[in-house]
């Protein structure tokens, strides 16, 4: 990995998404037919480092496979969307794995297997360095929690912007949110992250220890909170979903690019919300993520 050279890293997970598009969720003990089934690359942390990437970032990816054929498709995959892969370690565990149900109406429901993302590995010199070279730091919750707040704690230090995906909900660590510049929950997150019902008093609450809450909300827009006060509200770019996979980690991942680019928020925000409403026009995670050209002609 070259210094200087990736604005954007991205510390979190790579699976490859086993997917069965299918009418409902079965019933216990039933069997049922699916309509089709495919590979296809994602994880949250890949999803985020494709998404940033496609719409004009520059990112390197810190992420951990084994060596198996789903790993190297997986470096294959990142490296296709100009993520710099130097950095992503080879461990002796099977590649992650998602198993996700695609229903007919767009919805889906997933089974993470961790695998290779769940490895305790401390954060390396290499990972250091790209690191501190980056202007943004974004994670997730699909590494190890400790191996995250490292990270975080460390991006912070050295005036790096750190971007983090609360997903999934996990109690967090002490001051952890107090390192945090961007939080990107979606609403029920949020709920859990703050401990209240409301989202809105979540996204609020949350905002008084984390610098900037964006909350997304799905068809309804995204909701940003500052300081404790709700700042501006993102409308929704109307679409008819196919399949809604990765969406959310589009919306991170173009947010941060954008930003990146010299973008103002609201804007940012907008492409963002357009990019992650585009995602879900198309089948899979990182394959539905739109490239800027596809983006901007609608801002």
């Amino acid at each position: 990995m070259v210094e200087g050279m990736a604005e954007i890293v991205v510390l979190g997970s790579a699976n490859m998404d086993l997917v069965v598009r299918q009418p409902r969720l079965p019933e216990p003990g039933e069997t049922m037919f699916g309509s089709s089934f495919a590979t296809v690359p994602g994880g949250k942390g890949l999803n985020q480092a494709i998404a940033a990437a496609r719409v004009g970032g520059g990112v390197a990816f810190l992420g951990a496979v084994g060596g198996d054929a789903f790993g190297r498709e997986l470096r294959e995959a990142l490296a296709a969307a100009g993520v710099d892969v130097d950095a992503v370690a080879l461990v002796e565990r099977p590649t992650g794995t998602a198993h996700i149900a695609v229903l007919d109406g767009g919805e889906n429901a997933i089974v993470v297997v961790p695998d290779a993302n769940g490895v305790e590995l401390p954060l390396d010199e290499v990972q250091r360095a790209a690191i501190r070279a980056a202007r943004y730091l974004v994670v997730q919750f699909e590494r190890p929690l400790p191996l995250v707040a490292e990270a975080v704690a460390f991006a912070r230090s050295v005036g790096v912007t750190t971007v983090v995906t609360p997903a999934p909900a996990l109690p967090l660590p002490e001051d952890f949110l107090e390192n945090v510049d961007v939080l990107v929950p979606n609403a029920g997150e949020a709920r859990e992250l703050a401990g209240v019902d409301d989202e809105t008093d979540a996204a609020r609450a949350l905002s008084r220890r984390a610098g900037t809450v964006v909350m997304t909300r799905g068809a309804r827009g995204a909701l940003v909170a500052r300081g404790g006060e709700v700042v501006a509200e993102v409308p929704p770019f109307a679409v008819t979903p196919v399949d809604t996979t990765g969406a959310g980690d589009t919306f991170t991942g173009v947010l941060v690019a954008r930003l990146a680019a010299g973008d103002t928020e609201p804007a940012a925000l907008r492409a963002a919300s357009v990019a992650a409403a585009l995602a879900t026009t198309r089948p899979g995670a990182s394959p539905s993520m739109p490239t800027w050209s596809e983006v901007r002609p609608l801002l």
